[in-house]
């Protein structure tokens, strides 16, 4: 094992750095436009974030262009947790969040793209520090895109192969033979969906601001709104709902499918069986959801701030898409609080959070292509048993599934649980209800957001501890980053030199 390449990885993390002030001086502009009082201070922070970004690059600036596995680890991990450590700097020199706990774990929040907040009055925040709240998101969004095209298939993480499968190769079905023109193209798509929600919300009667910090959090299946009472505020407009409801559809789908469909090549959706049981998920809960509200809900206790009459049935049809979408995606916008809508839905919610979006989207959760890839697994095992010489591979996508990256599934799979029930086991410890615990944990690796409890849609995680805090970053972070990525680093073998 050679010796690890520091002066390329701390250029990267310079660069890294670099490009998170440029993204502040937009915060900047915004903050100026509104007159909200801190631009200065965004200005302070974005500057001395490109300062230090600019020194890293410098002093490392002769270096090998290489980079290995162990060094791509290393490169995605400390990257996050660099642009979450100088993404805290505008929260804190304009004061809106003075705690470097709270701050950091909004930071945290927003890169990973998970929408969990500690901020009780949302709309007294200044406009350019919510700017950048919402950007947090966006850029995360980006960052998870590269992942998974370039980044994870190379590192051979959590069976994310399948999905370099269908990124990045030689062959014409690809969306181009290079990483880097393959990404752009994606990154192209990610910002044409960005503006055209901004648009969108804004004829349909939203704010501006508001529209573009929606757009941001939407595309990036984040959840961070610019209102105390998220997307309920306008549970008098169903237009703007119906219209992130499409957006947190798109943002939730792989992105490759979105490449095709914009060449016309409508067949690979029909093709594709993980987007075929995206789309059978979301009828069946939202179905079952918008039943079950239609006859049973209580709506004084349904909706935040606006109570509504649930017993008609479109707006129980849209109150159970919302919330069925925004949990799945894990974008976390709240329309309504899912947690008194009976006990039984209450468990579906919670068992949504495992689910995921699809592979190549910026939702988090375990990704539905992993959960297809385990059924299969284990329905061939009976078989198997009672044809043990028999041939039988996984298949997906009509092609058979290597071992080497259905046991890494199963790893994933076994390594998630185990991560969930250790992450409820440190809450529980803290002194949370066994409800706020397990949601707390769920939510913070499956990046959902809203959770369950004292951590419900109608609450925040500002009610955790300290240490909670700290915890539930950590859990944003490895389930953001497919467990592998961080987890690999705390382990001794790593780190040596062979």
């Amino acid at each position: 094992m050679s010796k690890l390449n520091f002066k390329i990885i701390t250029h990267i993390m310079g660069l890294l750095l670099l490009c998170n002030g440029g993204f502040m001086l937009i915060a900047t502009i915004i903050s100026f436009i509104y007159k909200d009082g801190v631009t200065m201070q965004i200005m302070l922070a974005a500057l001395s974030t490109m300062f230090v970004g600019i020194i890293l690059m410098f002093l490392t600036r002769e270096h090998q262009k290489s980079i290995n596995k162990r060094e791509g680890y290393i490169v995605v991990t400390f990257g996050w947790i660099f642009m979450s450590l100088s993404g805290t700097l505008p929260y804190l020199f304009s004061d809106a969040i003075p705690s470097f706990t709270n701050a950091f774990f909004e930071t945290m929040s927003g890169y990973t793209t998970t929408g969990a907040s500690i901020l009780n009055e949302i709309e007294i925040v200044p406009k350019g520090v919510l700017f950048w709240r919402s950007l947090t998101h966006w850029i995360g969004g980006m960052g998870i895109i590269v992942l998974a095209v370039a980044i994870l298939p190379l590192l051979g993480i959590g069976g994310m192969q399948l999905f370099a499968a269908e990124a990045p190769g030689p062959s014409a079905d690809k969306l181009h033979p290079r990483i880097t023109d393959t990404a752009k193209r994606l990154w192209l798509i990610y910002f044409g969906y960005t503006a055209a929600e901004t648009i969108l919300l804004k004829v349909a009667g939203m704010d501006f601001f508001d529209a573009i910090n929606h757009a941001l959090s939407t595309l990036s299946t984040g959840g961070f709104s610019t209102k105390n009472a998220s997307v309920a505020y306008w549970n008098d407009q169903p237009l703007i709902q119906y219209i992130i409801i499409v957006f947190m559809f798109l943002a939730g789908m792989n992105f490759i499918l979105s490449y095709f469909g914009f060449k016309g090549k409508f067949g690979k959706f029909l093709k594709d069986e993980e987007f075929k049981w995206y789309v059978i998920f979301m009828v069946v809960f939202t179905a079952v959801s918008a039943i079950i509200i239609y006859l049973k809900a209580d709506p004084a206790n349904s909706v935040i701030d606006h109570p509504m009459v649930l017993g008609e049935a479109e707006s129980a049809f849209r109150h159970a898409l919302f919330q069925v979408l925004a949990v799945v995606t894990t974008t976390g916008f709240v329309s309504a609080d899912f947690t008194v809508w009976t006990p039984f839905l209450k468990i579906i919610f919670f068992g949504l959070m495992f689910l995921g979006g699809s592979a190549g989207s910026t939702a988090g959760g375990m990704k539905i292509v992993r959960h297809l890839i385990t059924i299969r697994n284990g329905i061939l095992e009976f078989k198997r048993t009672l044809h043990p010489r028999a041939v039988l591979p996984v298949r997906y996508n009509t092609r058979a599934v290597s071992k080497e990256i259905v046991y890494n599934i199963l790893a994933f799979f076994i390594l998630y649980m185990l991560s969930f029930i250790i992450g409820s086991l440190v809450l529980g410890m803290l002194g949370l209800d066994f409800e706020t615990a397990i949601g707390g944990a769920a939510s913070s690796l499956g990046n959902v957001g809203p959770a369950l409890g004292k951590l419900s849609p109608v609450n925040n995680f500002d009610v955790l501890p300290a240490f909670g805090k700290w915890w539930c970053s950590f859990l944003m972070l490895i389930g953001r980053l497919e467990l592998f990525t961080v987890l690999i680093l705390l382990t001794p073998f790593f780190w040596r030199n062979r």
